[in-house]
């Protein structure tokens, strides 16, 4: 029973990896916008480029595993950005994971993705930092 239990967890990790790591790239020729101060001195991430992160999300193979709401493989999007605030630090953290990777332990590992441009990755990464309703600070 415990070789099955381990060759089914091979089997789902040898999946998800593969899924995971299609070499499809995203693109948009789009200049970058961290975007700008409001009343508060708080700022509010580009509607563009977080329209744009969606659509870069959409076209990858992201969807594979997570889903926006809901955990699949992967936590679900809502999930990242209700652990991370919406800080430029956490932007360029969760960018670099994208296309770096991430390895934790008892987790399922979450594939590389080298084609997509640091600036997609970042626009990515701002799309789902918004979904909880919080601005870029």
């Amino acid at each position: 029973m415990k070789t099955l239990k381990s060759i089914c967890l091979i089997v789902v990790l040898t999946i998800g990896l593969a899924a995971c790591g299609s070499k499809k790239e995203a693109t948009t020729t789009a200049t970058e916008d961290y975007g700008t101060p409001d009343e508060s001195g708080q700022k509010i991430a580009s509607v563009d480029a977080i329209t744009q992160g969606e659509s870069l999300v959409n076209a990858s193979d992201c969807k594979t595993c997570h889903h926006r709401n809901d955990k699949l493989i992967g936590p679900a999007h809502l999930d990242v950005a209700k652990k991370y605030d919406f800080t430029a630090a956490n932007v360029t953290l969760l960018a670099d994971k994208i296309i770096n990777g991430v390895v934790e332990l008892g987790r399922v590992p979450m594939s590389p993705h080298p084609d997509i441009t640091k600036e997609n990755a970042e626009k990515m990464a701002k799309y789902v930092l918004s979904l909880d309703g919080e601005k870029e600070h």
